[in-house]
């Protein structure tokens, strides 16, 4: 089973494309090193607020894979330095 799973993250406190790509990469980094997902910004990647990550992660069964992308969905919540707006996931 696959599950992909885009979120769309709001960065109030990014005033640069420099601080939000700060934020994001410790996100990316730590969330791929954590889970078992495949991570990368797929929109807005010149918006200095707004972002859009894709995860992907591959599984057995589809509860072992929605286990692991509801453990990555409450880590990236967990980051008080942004909001998430929409969340997409597609089954494969």
């Amino acid at each position: 089973m696959i599950v992909y799973m885009e979120c769309e993250f709001f960065i109030p406190t990014a005033h640069s494309l420099k601080e939000k790509r700060a934020v994001l990469k410790s996100m990316l980094t730590r969330s791929k090193q954590k889970f078992n997902v495949s991570a990368a910004e797929v929109d807005h990647q010149n918006v200095w607020q707004r972002t859009r990550i894709a995860f992907v992660t591959v599984s057995s069964s589809k509860e072992l894979a929605d286990k692991e992308m509801k453990q990555v969905l409450q880590y990236l919540e967990s980051n008080p330095e942004w909001e998430c707006l929409e969340i997409q996931k597609e089954y494969l």
